[in-house]
């Protein structure tokens, strides 16, 4: 088919003309669009490696002034963590109160500020029982 004329053409090819030129822009936009994002995350990438890289130097400049960092610091207890004491505490008795588990835990050095939510999951996970309020026993 040969080119028409702008002038020559229907308004039905007009309109298709019109048509394919905006899914060309829009195409050109996304287009523009991803560039951009991948500039922006590149740059991201290098601020965050550039941050890493000084918070190491100012950790290690306080570590060789005898201090203590708080990165990499972990929350849990030693020795595993709070629901695995409170399991073994309980399936250690026939039936034991929470004053009880509670004290047990502190002896152990283990801080149980979540006790009843920690009691109430191993609940809904059929490991304890509570035959009354606030005393467990072993399922």
């Amino acid at each position: 088919m040969a080119k028409k004329s702008l002038s020559n053409l229907s308004a039905d090819e007009l309109y298709e003309l019109a048509r394919e030129r905006e899914q060309q822009e829009a195409e050109e936009a996304k287009e523009a669009v991803r560039a951009q994002l991948e500039a922006l995350r590149d740059q991201r990438r290098e601020t965050v490696a550039r941050h890493r890289k000084e918070l190491a130097a100012i950790d290690a400049e306080i570590r060789s002034l005898g201090g203590r960092t708080t990165r990499g610091r972990r929350r849990r207890a030693a020795g595993g963590s709070v629901t695995d004491h409170v399991l073994e505490i309980v399936s250690g008795s026939k039936k034991i109160s929470t004053k009880q588990i509670k004290a047990e835990l502190e002896t152990r050095g283990v801080v149980a500020n979540n006790l009843a939510q920690t009691l109430a999951y191993l609940k809904r996970q059929g490991k304890v029982t509570s035959p009354a309020r606030s005393i467990y026993s072993p399922a």
